[in-house]
């Protein structure tokens, strides 16, 4: 079997996930990836055959989109060449992680796909949103990547197509300690920003990654450190704390571990706000962005419990049957797909 995997490279998130569903899906049999966008700072340990630059988010440096830059990056006739070059008819099932240029492949050839991801979820009218909706936040979230099919993740199962979220091994397998530093990730302010807030709690140890950094500094009370996925999850591992936008895998990464858990969401993001509204629900402190109260706002965090209302479960083996499920009814086949946690079962399809 033949199968086209199609992964936003707009955040780390999507290709972090990639990476942990890789060995799964390759126990089907051929897996290519096409990667879409410019600026996730994750190195992509994948079998990538197709790349473009796709449509990228840019970030300014107090929190918000950095409209002009991304309006540059966009073109058209470029999209539309790619997707019409694009050889989705080649292959047996095209699964796809929110990737705008894939779904208009697909549409283009008639091509039945699977959208996986985050951003599936918000098909239901029941996944938490922000009290005062976007409608052009909205209309994005719905027909940016569409597909014939949707397997939503999300914190919690708030419709009946709608999975846990795919924690990857290093955090499933850790033994969660505290060793006293506050992890932070927060792309969308620049290291200055956030240098002139920590640097006021002397007696508090931060651990910022940065894509500005190679190596690993130490500046007063803030260690600087480079972006990689292994390193940023063992600092979430040891720490006593995490603050980082409300995007979807970092915060539900540090639920599993229990950890105390602060989110500033990116200014004008839609999704990061539906995102927050949902993690408010469960306990999690929210900020609307940095500003000049901040320094208490972050002391009320540092000094306060954090009360979580519900414990958050993995379940790849869960997910992964549900995709057999989808890949069955897609593929128009009465047999059933079985998925043993072992090996995959394809009675009504020889691998190729």
């Amino acid at each position: 079997m033949k199968i086209l995997y199609a992964v936003q490279a707009t955040g780390n998130g999507h290709i972090a996930r990639a990476v942990e569903l890789m060995p799964f899906l390759q126990k089907l049999g051929q897996v290519d990836i096409f990667l879409s966008g410019s600026n996730s700072h994750l190195p992509a340990s994948l079998p990538v055959v197709f790349k473009s630059k796709g449509l990228s988010l840019f970030y300014g440096n107090n929190g918000g989109l950095n409209y002009p830059r991304m309006l540059q990056s966009f073109s058209p006739l470029q999209i539309i060449k790619e997707a019409t070059a694009l050889p989705v008819d080649k292959y047996d099932i095209v699964i796809n992680d929110f990737e705008s240029i894939t779904s208009l492949a697909c549409k283009l050839k008639r091509v039945r796909s699977i959208a996986l991801g985050h951003q599936a979820s918000f098909k239901s009218r029941h996944t938490p949103r922000p009290g005062k909706k976007d409608f052009m936040g909205e209309f994005i979230l719905n027909n940016y990547a569409t597909a014939s099919d949707y397997i939503g993740l999300h914190f919690n199962n708030y419709d009946s197509f709608i999975h846990a979220p795919v924690i990857k091994a290093q955090v499933l397998n850790a033994d969660p300690k505290n060793k006293g530093h506050i992890t932070v990730y927060l792309s969308h302010y620049s290291d200055e920003v956030l240098k002139q807030y920590f640097t006021k709690f002397a007696s508090v140890q931060f651990q910022v990654f940065s894509n500005k950094i190679k190596q690993p500094i130490q500046q007063a009370n803030i260690q600087w450190m480079p972006i990689s996925n292994e390193g940023f999850t063992q600092s979430m591992i040891d720490s006593a704390g995490i603050i980082t936008g409300a995007g979807f895998e970092t915060p539900a990464e540090a639920m599993y571990l229990k950890k105390k858990l602060l989110c500033i969401p990116i200014k004008g993001q839609y999704e990061q706000l539906c995102n927050a509204a949902a993690l408010e629900e469960l306990g999690v402190t929210i900020l609307p962005a940095i500003r000049e109260d901040f320094n208490e706002k972050l002391e009320n965090w540092l000094n306060q419990e954090q009360q979580i209302s519900f414990e958050l479960h993995n379940s790849t083996t869960g997910l992964m049957e549900k995709l057999m499920e989808v890949i069955g009814r897609s593929c128009h086949s009465s047999e059933d797909v079985a998925y043993s946690g072992e090996v995959f079962s394809f009675p009504w399809l020889s691998l190729k």
